[in-house]
């Protein structure tokens, strides 16, 4: 859903486990890797200086990307775009589609997947293109441009990012593939660690514990884990640290059936129900339901 390089990480993320929904960075030990040892907010970090802050835990969270409303009161968390300011006084995570262009942006043809007529668009998304991850140095030169939208989220003070569009390889005609997509995950994810942000898997249960364990990403997004029966696979991987956003246009059946089924799961994934476009509360299609 749509609304710098640096090196690899020299050592082993590092987990504290706090047992409460603050979101204190501390140092801590090393992390297994198992879902269980993020159980509960914690700190991952390339060493003891470079921590990075996990979402909290025990709050709700809201997903504001067609434009900022005031917070709702049990939303701890708030999800926004890298051209929006962060919510004061919640955990905010910032948006950047790192898999495909932003609607009104210019890339290099280069950078681009080609089709017969000219770069491949997204099927749902008409005005977001491909990016061509297929070669090491394509995916350098990517990496290189979405570095300043991270540093933008460093800067405007979010202390976490979602990379979106992961999953690109699926609509590249063939031109791309796992392993592509997951080596320029590795390259945004370094690098927003090194500036110090937590960084989110956005959906993409293919890739089982890839994400985690080889791109280096510290919780995820998921969109519709209810509706594609997704959420229990979500949370094998990243424990409680997982969001989840149902829409209305396309739920299994109600707004309660799905919060019930989500909640039903443990460790469950902390969910909402909104509108497909994600407009502003003050807009007449704005819906929001917390589970």
């Amino acid at each position: 859903m749509r609304p710098l390089l640096s090196a690899a990480l020299a050592t082993a993320a590092l987990v504290v486990l706090s047992g409460c929904a603050s979101a204190d960075p501390r140092p801590g030990s090393a992390a297994t890797g198992a879902p269980d040892s993020a159980a509960a907010t914690g700190v991952l970090a390339a060493d003891p200086t470079a921590a990075v802050t996990l979402p909290p835990v025990g709050t709700g969270f809201d997903y504001q990307l067609g434009g900022a409303s005031p917070v709702p009161a049990d939303a701890g968390i708030v999800v926004r775009d890298s051209t929006d300011e962060p919510a004061a006084g919640a955990y905010g995570i910032c948006y950047v589609n790192g898999f495909q262009t932003q609607p009104g942006e210019t890339w290099p043809d280069d950078l681009l997947v080609q089709g017969d007529d000219g770069p491949l668009v997204d099927p749902n998304w008409d005005d977001e293109y491909i990016l061509d991850t297929s070669t090491a140095q394509k995916r350098t030169a990517i990496a290189a441009r979405q570095a300043t939208a991270v540093d933008r989220c460093t800067d405007a003070g979010f202390p976490a990012v979602e990379f979106d569009n992961l999953d690109s390889w699926y609509r590249s005609a063939g031109a791309l593939d796992t392993d592509d997509a997951l080596a320029l995950a590795t390259l945004l994810v370094d690098h927003a660690h090194d500036r110090g942000l937590a960084v989110a898997q956005k959906n993409t249960t293919d890739i089982g514990s890839r994400g985690r364990d080889e791109a280096g990403f510290d919780f995820a997004i998921a969109e519709e884990c209810d509706r594609w029966s997704e959420c229990a696979d979500y949370t094998a991987v990243y424990g409680p640290h997982v969001l989840d956003v149902e829409y209305t246009d396309d739920l299994l059946d109600t707004a309660e059936g799905a919060c019930a089924r989500i909640r039903a799961l443990d460790p469950a994934p902390r969910a909402i129900v909104r509108d497909r476009d994600l407009v502003p509360a003050s807009d007449d299609a704005y819906a929001y339901a917390a589970c």
